[in-house]
């Protein structure tokens, strides 16, 4: 049994919403059937995937259904935080009805493969440019969301902990944030985030080993609509 991850899904199957993602460039050329063949090659019934954020591009959740429907028939348990465009996940009592193979973290954390899984969308972090005080509001909350889900994975004695946000978890100058802090704090051992995309963006993400905490980039068009696989890690 593995866990993987992919972001920034982008779909658009209800037919009331038009997004075509490849004006954004051939990394968006179908990428809907190129995630699905590649999900369906590596991920087995038995594995875990975590998608942090941007699932659908529907307003409402009637219009997210269709989209939701297309990443529940795929293999595995998914789980997934909010993304800024997931305008559409406003109850997370919710959208946790659906299906059991769909868990939607807010506030809360889950167990798969022997790790425990934490998370929050997050936001732009201090130190990006005009960083306002609307952004300090949202950037506080999305902390105490974190910790939160940080600490119900502690209080079950997690030994394993696996982060997932959506935004980068630190300004584009790679400096210590709340987001940073707080996994530091709890002893998380990989963090997985998306909302980055194209090549002059990725650069801004951090990657690899930070405070002790692994950092990976998994938006789709970072990964080449590929999941990656978290967890076993080959050299454990």
């Amino acid at each position: 049994m593995s866990i993987y991850a992919i972001s920034d899904l982008h779909l658009s199957f209800d037919p009331r919403i038009r997004k075509p993602m490849d004006v954004f460039g051939t990394a968006w050329v179908d990428h809907a059937d190129r995630v699905k063949a590649a999900w369906e090659a590596a991920v087995s019934p038995e594995d875990t995937v975590l998608v942090p954020g941007d699932l659908s591009w529907g307003l409402r959740l009637d219009e997210a259904l269709a989209d939701l429907e297309w990443i529940h028939r795929l293999p595995g348990r998914k789980i997934f935080v909010k993304g800024n465009h997931d305008l559409w996940w406003t109850s997370p009592s919710q959208v946790n009805a659906l299906h059991e193979d769909m868990i939607f973290l807010q506030n809360h954390a889950a167990f798969a493969e022997g790790a425990w899984i934490c998370g929050t969308r997050g936001w732009v972090c201090p130190g990006t440019d005009e960083f306002s005080e609307h952004d300090e509001r949202i950037y506080r909350r999305e902390l105490i969301r974190l910790r939160f889900s940080l600490e119900e994975a502690r209080q079950a004695g997690a030994e394993d902990i696996i982060a997932m946000l959506h935004y980068p978890p630190t300004n584009d100058r790679f400096q210590p944030s709340g987001f940073t802090d707080l996994l530091t704090e709890f002893g998380v051992r990989t963090c997985v985030y998306g909302h980055l995309h194209g090549q002059d963006n990725f650069r801004r993400g951090l990657r690899g080993e930070y405070g002790g905490v692994d950092y990976h980039l998994v938006s789709l068009d970072a990964v080449g609509a590929q999941p990656v696989k978290i967890r076993p890690i080959e050299d454990e």
